[in-house]
């Protein structure tokens, strides 16, 4: 092989080298710009995921803005809110200020024991009652059961006093209460299959979609807050005329408590 051609090939495999790098090169330059196209991709998706979810955690959640949309008072109220909520008859002397809570255990076990009692009382005119409902369970064991049920207790009011009480009671029962840790009445079903054991709420339409509508749901609040304002801390809490009374433990006791009440 002469000199020239030996020297020709060295410099073609030269060139082919050098092209060879410069190919490698673009491909490796191209590479890198995808990296990092899909790096910038990656951070811009995860910086708007993180934006979506601060924006949706800091938005008001559905009894945030229950608490400032219309509010419709259920009949049979008074007051600005429709918060005071008196049941008897106008002629009795006395009220008993009653301070419940839908979803407490020991509400369930004083209406189980006195609740009829208390019925009876305020059909005979001993006393009226004042009804003042409390929702703070739904932050003590978390849920939304105690607010839902004093709506739907606004519901029956709505329906008439009578129906209320029955509600009440029923809500309450031994077969329909829940433990304190099931939330059972943040279910409007569960509200409704309860209403059905009361003759006057049982296939009530207008009812039924106050309930599933939330018609009350403002009422529910500002009632919640007529309770927190009132001092009183737990339920059930019983007063005659302002004064508290010590929560008896059974009907007789019950009696024996009001009547001394009503005579102070």
């Amino acid at each position: 092989m002469s000199s020239r051609n030996s020297q020709a090939n060295k410099a073609a495999a030269r060139e082919r080298l050098r092209a060879d790098r410069e190919r490698q090169a673009k491909k490796d330059k191209v590479r890198r710009q995808v990296i990092v196209a899909g790096a910038v991709v990656a951070v811009l998706a995860l910086a708007g995921g993180v934006g979506y979810a601060v924006v949706q955690a800091n938005q008001p959640g559905y009894w945030e803005k229950a608490a400032k949309a219309e509010l419709v008072k259920p009949k049979n109220t008074t007051g600005d809110d429709g918060t005071t909520v008196v049941i008897g008859k106008a002629d009795a002397k006395k009220t008993l200020e009653l301070y419940e809570d839908s979803r407490c255990p020991a509400c369930a076990a004083f209406e189980q024991s006195a609740g009829e009692q208390v019925k009876k009382d305020i059909d005979a005119g001993k006393y009226k009652l004042q009804y003042f409902g409390a929702t703070f369970i739904d932050n003590a064991a978390k849920g939304e059961g105690s607010k839902n049920a004093l709506s739907a207790l606004g519901a029956a009011l709505n329906v008439s006093p009578e129906a209320f009480l029955d509600y009440k009671a029923a809500l309450y029962s031994k077969e329909l209460h829940p433990e304190e840790t099931v939330d059972s009445f943040a279910k409007d079903d569960y509200l409704i299959k309860v209403a059905d054991t009361v003759p006057a709420l049982k296939g009530n339409a207008e009812f039924k979609k106050a309930v599933e509508d939330g018609t009350y749901d403002r009422w529910a609040m500002e009632m919640s807050k007529a309770f927190n304002k009132s001092g009183v801390t737990g339920t059930p809490t019983l007063k005659m005329d302002g004064k508290k009374i010590e929560t008896p433990s059974g009907p007789e006791a019950f009696t024996a408590a009001i009547d001394k009440a009503l005579q102070g």
